[in-house]
């Protein structure tokens, strides 16, 4: 009990920075089927929740606000999605039948060698919109992937998500890609707090389980 009361603010803050307190306390990201068959170590480079605080934006910000905030803000954007992320361009053009469409952010990712296309949504996740996503997956990779390129990888990032709503939508999706959430304020601290204690205790019991076995 005495150890749970010494973790300060500047100590939560440290884990909410951490992989480790990334990895092992928030969720796993939503992968779809594809997704984990094409690129079975996207788990390692992908969240289930990016923390954006730093955009400063407001409770009822628009799509428009949020892309403006993002480039603005796009060094540190670049460190909260994670290491060998590069920016490629935004609104980028893909033309298709004639007619002319525009992917809201587009990257690339070294480790896994292939473009990540992310769709910006300021509202729920709904399972349709893993339609326009799909369709510019399979655009980036007919016309715009190099020969030595995995297939493209798409981010669905939503101002919330329903996980099981997710699952479904995922489950039989031919596309690699991914439903991720955004928040704009960091958790409550006592919840984080109450996480990290519990993550705390798990690793302090794990070796005196492991002593027993």
């Amino acid at each position: 009990m005495a150890t749970q009361n010494c973790w300060s603010v500047r100590e939560v803050a440290r884990q909410i920075d951490s992989a480790l307190f990334e990895r092992t306390v928030l969720n796993p990201p939503k992968l779809s089927t594809a997704l984990r068959e094409l690129h079975p170590q996207a788990d390692d480079f992908f969240k289930d929740t990016y923390l954006l605080e730093f955009l400063g934006l407001p409770a009822d910000h628009s799509e428009l606000d949020l892309h403006r905030s993002l480039l603005q803000n796009l060094g540190r954007f670049l460190t909260e999605l994670g290491r060998d992320f590069c920016y490629i361009g935004t609104e980028y053009p893909v033309q298709v039948g004639g007619q002319d469409f525009a992917l809201d952010l587009l990257f690339f990712h070294r480790g896994l060698n292939c473009l990540v296309a992310i769709e910006l949504k300021v509202t729920a996740f709904a399972p349709e919109h893993l339609g326009k996503l799909n369709f510019y997956l399979e655009a980036l990779d007919r016309d715009h992937r190099k020969p030595h390129e995995n297939p493209a990888i798409g981010v669905l990032l939503c101002a919330s998500k329903d996980s099981e709503v997710v699952e479904y939508a995922l489950s039989r999706s031919l596309s690699p890609a991914l439903v991720a959430e955004y928040q704009t304020q960091l958790p409550d601290k006592k919840l984080l707090a109450a996480k990290l204690h519990e993550f705390y205790a798990l690793n302090v019991s794990a070796p005196d389980e492991n002593m027993d076995t």
